[in-house]
């Protein structure tokens, strides 16, 4: 018998496709790096028809790649020949642990072993026209807390509500090991689901999603599972319809990966185990607050039509369809704090309290050198070194509040009138009666002295004490504690503010647990203040 394939010819013998619609829960920044672009960072657009925004497979690769990596070993760890991430996406350029080969034979061996990605990851376009948000950004100087010069930038991100159509296609050849395969493959995915806490998957995409952008998630999912060994699963691989975009409303969507899988008769993963293998190590903190006084974060673009010299910063989020409106996808604006600001005013305060500390210790810290500790929770770009934060903070909603018009003026301080043309207006949001929002925090590989500092920032904000957005100076920006739920590793810490501005902290027996994090922060402080005394 006459064979049909050569010997180097893959043996391809399932084909698994899987479908899903992917949501943006926040403004996402697909940036293209174009310099001819009005904006400083542009939205990277379909160059068919660039009223509709592209997101690359390559992106949905990396991020992935990325999310599969970190559960199944930790963040800061890299990748290796045979890690789960490798065996699903393909073998990198090189691998950190064979850097150090000097023979060159068995270079050549490892390089022989390099393998392609068995997964395919279709580009996906917006199914809708782009609809845009711009957002300023800025540098503030810690020490003035005014604006750096040249420092300021603006973006382009995609509004939130906007969906893509996803698509993949795992190849099996006749050697591989299926179930490690199926089995990272619905690791990775699980990661675009909503997980408990929240109505976002943990994969963020694009720019910025450590400041709160990116967030995502799969409404729903489609899965077909085709044996090529199999006659009539090979024909029907070949008549199924690769073309179309999308989901195939004759067939029946899950919300769920596990469900899809389970009528795809895919039953090599046990789902109940993925949920136990998770190795990263985080620190959370999520806080609910009241508004004590408005809140003024200033915003360079408004609505249409006649607006004040300054409006409180908006956020576009989809209406959801039980709501009893005409048309649910209508611009709907609400107020937000986002997750730059916040990430700003935490940061100026840690950077303020530490060198407190520092200088109840003897030390003199210079006035434009931010510590070490809170380089490494908040990221430092420099020439020699670049490290990205370690501190995820979201964006957050502000529910039930009212805008309102203040005029105010510039008077003059030697004559007592008004200044001429200093005349201006504001609108800040104002708290209702049921006015609330949610803080989140994520710290990943935290130290103790760390999870200290932290407690220390959340302390600030619970007693008002540390505002956040503009106008400070004049009452502006403070917020109030009401609940917030911590948890590290296996332990879990509830704070709650009673009616009497008691705190009730449960368990009640741990409670000097979190005194023991502050301790070890001044411990630390210290403890690197005599090593610099003795090493000068």
């Amino acid at each position: 018998m006459t064979e049909l394939y050569r010997k180097d010819h893959r043996l391809i013998t399932k084909r698994i496709i899987v479908r899903g619609t992917l949501v943006l829960d926040t403004p996402t920044c697909l940036g293209t790096g174009d310099a001819d672009s009005p904006t400083d960072l542009p939205l990277l657009r379909d160059s068919l028809d660039d009223k509709y925004a592209l997101l690359t497979g390559s992106s949905i690769a990396g991020a992935l790649r990325n999310y599969l990596r970190e559960r199944n070993k930790g963040y800061g760890k890299s990748d290796r020949r045979y890690d789960s991430a490798a065996l699903l996406f393909g073998d990198l350029f090189s691998y950190k642990d064979e850097q150090n080969i000097t023979d060159e034979v068995e270079r050549i061996k490892l390089r022989e072993q390099d393998t392609q990605s068995p997964l395919i990851i279709n580009d996906a376009i917006s199914t809708k026209p782009i609809q845009s948000e711009l957002r300023d950004g800025v540098k503030i100087n810690s020490i003035t807390r005014t604006a750096v010069d040249k420092a300021k930038y603006d973006l382009e991100l995609l509004q939130a509500g906007t969906e893509f159509p996803l698509g993949f296609e795992l190849l099996i050849e006749k050697n591989d090991n299926e179930q490690q395969l199926i089995k990272a493959l619905a690791l990775a995915l699980q990661g675009l689901e909503p997980n408990n806490s929240s109505k976002s998957g943990e994969i963020s995409l694009g720019m910025k999603k450590r400041r709160g952008f990116g967030r995502c998630h799969v409404k729903e999912w489609q899965v077909w599972n085709f044996d090529l060994t199999d006659a009539s699963d090979r024909t029907a691989w070949l008549k199924f319809e690769h073309w179309r975009t999308g989901l195939f409303p004759e067939i029946s969507s899950y919300s769920s990966i596990k469900d899809a899988f389970t009528q795809a008769n895919i039953n090599k993963v046990d789902f109940d185990e993925l949920e136990k293998e998770d190795k990263r190590d985080r620190f959370t903190i999520n806080a609910t607050f009241n508004l004590a006084s408005p809140l003024l974060i200033r915003s360079g673009q408004a609505e249409t039509g006649r607006a004040p010299d300054v409006v409180h910063l908006k956020s576009h989020r989809p209406k959801k369809e039980s709501e009893n409106e005409p048309d649910p996808s209508q611009q709907n604006l609400v107020p937000i704090i986002s997750g730059t600001s916040l990430a700003g005013v935490l940061r100026h305060r840690a950077e303020r309290i530490v060198k407190t500390l520092q200088c109840s210790f003897g030390q003199n810290p210079e006035c434009d050198e931010e510590p070490e500790i809170v380089q490494c929770i908040f990221g430092d770009v420099n020439k020699k070194r670049s490290q990205a934060s370690r501190l995820i903070v979201h964006e957050s909603t502000i529910n039930h509040t009212t805008d309102l018009v203040q005029t105010r003026i510039a008077i003059d301080r030697f004559t007592g009138g008004a200044y001429h043309g200093a005349l201006f207006q504001e609108q800040p949001v104002f708290a209702n009666n049921d006015n609330k929002l949610e803080l989140k925090l994520e710290l990943r590989n935290p130290k103790e002295h760390e999870i200290g500092l932290l407690l220390l920032l959340l302390k600030d904000l619970w007693t008002e004490d540390l505002p956040v957005g503009g106008s400070s100076s004049v009452g502006r920006g403070r917020l109030k504690g009401k609940e917030a739920k911590m948890t590290w590793k296996d332990s879990t810490w509830e704070i709650k503010q009673n009616g009497d501005d008691s705190l009730e902290i449960t368990p009640e027996s741990d409670k000097e647990k979190l005194k023991d994090y502050v301790s070890e922060l001044v411990k630390y402080i210290k403890e690197n203040n005599n090593n610099e005394q003795s090493n000068s």
